[in-house]
């Protein structure tokens, strides 16, 4: 799967530079609130119009998203609550780029303007869905790893958009509101595969179970 041999890539980079910048006396919950700062930096500058800084910034910012699970992993500091902060800082994240492109937007003329706004919200909405989907299926100890666009590249898509601007922007954004929603489709069919194949394995070892639930023992 390609999106897990990227996030596998980008996490072995990011590790070692941490094994060479371990001994920065910072924790990795402080890079986790640095790059969700730079982010809401990134947003406000999307909104005013900006965006190629937006773009440049954001790029900052999701360096230090990446560096504080490795530096968490490297240094031997890697507890839940950390990864529980990272989770919960990194929807709000997302959530602020896309009010800051919703804001861009909303200053625009034209025909695309409502078309543009709807997609910024239907982006929001599959990006939400598709982490959602993975922390419930995960804590009722299913597998969810598959689907087109995970974090990194929406990130990746976004910093696209923003550098470039114009018509490329439309289209990640565009974009971003289908394969969004297409990934938390796949990681819902993923997790009912699994549920089915549990389901059918409780009524295979129900149907072999002798009626009556007995078992006699022989001393």
């Amino acid at each position: 799967m390609f999106t897990t041999r990227f996030e596998a890539w980008i996490r072995g980079q990011a590790e070692r530079l941490m094994s060479v910048l371990g001994r920065i006396p910072v924790t990795p919950n402080q890079i986790t609130v640095v790059g969700v700062a730079l982010t809401f930096v990134a947003a406000v500058l999307a909104a005013l119009g900006y965006l190629r800084w937006a773009g440049v910034v954001l790029i900052f910012a999701g360096t230090f998203d990446i560096l504080d699970g490795a530096l968490a992993r490297s240094s031997g500091r890697s507890y839940p609550y950390g990864a529980f902060l990272d989770s919960t800082l990194d929807r709000y994240s997302e959530g602020a780029i896309y009010i800051g492109l919703a804001a861009y937007f909303a200053s625009m003329d034209g025909p695309l303007q409502r078309w543009l706004l709807l997609s910024t919200v239907a982006a929001l909405a599959g990006s939400f869905l598709v982490s959602y989907v993975r922390a419930r299926a995960q804590s009722l100890g299913f597998t969810c790893e598959s689907g087109l666009f995970a974090r990194p590249e929406r990130v990746v898509a976004t910093v696209v958009g923003l550098i470039f601007g114009g018509v490329v922007l439309y289209v990640v954004v565009f974009l971003l509101a289908i394969l969004t929603n297409l990934t938390a489709l796949q990681r819902i069919r993923e997790v009912w595969l699994q549920g089915r194949a549990q389901r059918l394995a409780i009524e295979r070892e129900a149907a072999a179970t002798p009626k009556g639930g007995t078992t006699t023992v022989t001393p």
